[in-house]
C-alpha cells in the first residue's frame, strides 16, 4: 500500500507532517514532531486489530507531557549525572531539565523538535533529519541526525538512527515508544503490562543511585528480580522490584555493533508479542512507574502506572562521565549508528 500523508496538527503555524505505513497486516503512524511513533496497529489471535503503543490524539498532549511517548529523544538519551561532561579536557555544561541533572537532552531536546520527512515509497520507510547547532543544550559540534522508520511485509518495524558531527561530541539517540500489547481497553482506562511477559537477554545491570544516575558498577542479575532471562511474568517482576518497578540499563550479550536478539515481550492474553534485536550494547527497560491516571492519552484513556513499557536500546546511562563504559563519543568523519528491529507476530489461540 502506498504510504500516506497527512497533517497530524501544528506548531506555531507550522504543519507537522503524519505519516502511515502499512504491510502485513500491521501499520506504523509516524509524525515529524519528535520523529515520534504515535500509533501501531497489530491483530490479536483473533485477527482483531488493536493500537499498542501509549500516545496522545493531538500535538498537545505531547507538548505537555514529560513521558516522551514514541520519541527519539537525543543529542543523549538517557540520564547525564550533573548535566556536565568533559571532553578532550573541556567542561561541557548542559541544560539540567531534571535538577541536577540532564535527561534525554535536556528541557528542549530532540523530542521537541519539528523534523524534516522525506517519503521512500519503494521501501516503504519515512526519513526524518534534524540539524542540531554547536552549543544545542550545551553540547559541542554541530550534530546531523537522521531516523528512518521502514516497515516490512514480514512484520518488522525497522528503525535506524544515524548521526554526524563536525566536532567531537557525544551522542546516544533512544526511541522511546510504550508499548502495551493488550492495546487500548474499550473500558475507562488503559489496562496495564503486569499480565505482560518480558525477557531480557543480559546477565548483568548498571545499578543506579536514588537519582537514577549509575554508580559505574556492573553487577550480576543472577538471583535477583533483574533476571528477566527466562522471561517472567511482569507482574511478578515488579512486586519483586517493589517500589516505581523498573527504570534499569541491562547490559546486552552478544558484540555491539551487530544486530542480534535482546529481548522480547508477549502479552499471553492477545497473542501479541514483540521480539527485539538491536546493535547497542545496553537496554533501558522503564516501565512506566511514573505513569498516573492525571494522564489523559488516545481515545480519552488515563495512563496509569504500568500502563505500557518502554525498551530503551542505547548506549549506557552517564557514560560521558564513566570512562570504562562503552563509549559514546563521536567524532567528524565517523558516523554514530543504531538499528532497532522490532518483529511482531500473533500467536494462535
Amino acid at each position: 500500500m502506498p504510504i500516506k500523508s497527512f497533517p497530524f496538527d501544528e506548531l506555531d503555524g507550522r504543519p507537522v507532517e503524519g505519516f502511515t505505513l502499512a504491510a502485513g497486516g500491521l501499520e506504523a503512524t509516524v509524525i515529524a514532531h519528535g520523529a515520534r511513533l504515535v500509533r501501531f496497529l497489530m491483530p490479536d489471535h483473533d485477527g482483531r486489530p488493536a493500537d499498542v503503543v501509549l500516545g496522545f490524539d493531538r500535538l498537545a498532549g505531547y507538548l505537555g507531557s514529560d513521558a516522551y511517548a514514541g520519541a527519539t529523544c537525543g543529542r543523549y538519551g538517557n540520564r547525564i549525572g550533573g548535566a556536565a561532561f568533559t571532553l578532550d579536557g573541556v567542561r561541557h555544561r548542559l541544560t539540567a531539565n531534571e535538577p541536577p541533572n540532564q535527561l534525554h537532552g535536556g528541557s528542549d531536546g530532540f523530542d521537541r523538535r519539528l523534523w524534516d520527512a522525506a517519503v521512500d515509497e519503494a521501501a516503504n520507510a519515512v526519513t526524518f533529519t534534524l540539524r542540531s547547532p554547536d552549543g544545542d543544550q550545551g553540547y559541542p559540534g554541530t550534530l546531523t541526525a537522521s531516523v528512518r522508520y521502514r516497515l516490512t511485509g514480514d512484520g518488522v518495524l525497522d528503525i535506524r538512527m544515524t548521526a554526524t558531527t563536525d566536532r567531537p561530541t557525544v551522542v546516544n539517540l533512544v526511541h522511546h515508544s510504550y508499548w502495551n500489547l493488550a492495546g487500548h481497553a474499550v473500558g475507562h482506562a488503559v489496562g496495564d503490562v503486569r499480565g505482560h511477559r518480558l525477557a531480557v537477554r543480559g546477565g548483568f545491570v548498571t545499578p543506579v543511585g536514588a537519582d537514577l544516575i549509575p554508580t559505574g558498577e556492573v553487577r550480576p542479575v543472577d538471583g535477583t528480580p533483574f533476571d528477566l532471562r527466562d522471561g517472567p511474568l511482569l507482574g511478578d517482576a515488579l512486586a519483586a522490584v517493589g517500589g516505581f518497578g523498573f527504570d534499569h540499563n541491562w547490559c546486552l550479550e552478544g558484540p555491539a555493533g551487530e544486530l542480534r536478539p535482546v529481548a522480547w515481550l508477549e502479552d499471553p492474553a492477545s497473542g501479541r508479542r514483540l521480539d527485539l534485536s538491536s546493535d547497542q550494547p545496553g537496554l533501558q527497560v522503564y516501565t512506566g512507574g511514573y505513569l498516573s491516571d492525571r494522564v489523559i492519552g488516545k481515545g480519552g484513556r488515563p495512563y496509569r502506572r504500568f500502563a505500557g513499557i518502554a525498551l530503551e536500546t542505547q548506549r549506557f546511562p552517564g557514560t560521558p562521565n564513566i570512562a570504562h563504559f562503552p563509549s559514546a563519543r563521536l567524532d567528524p568523519g565517523q558516523r554514530y549508528e543504531h538499528r532497532m528491529q522490532l518483529r511482531f507476530r500473533t500467536s494462535a489461540r
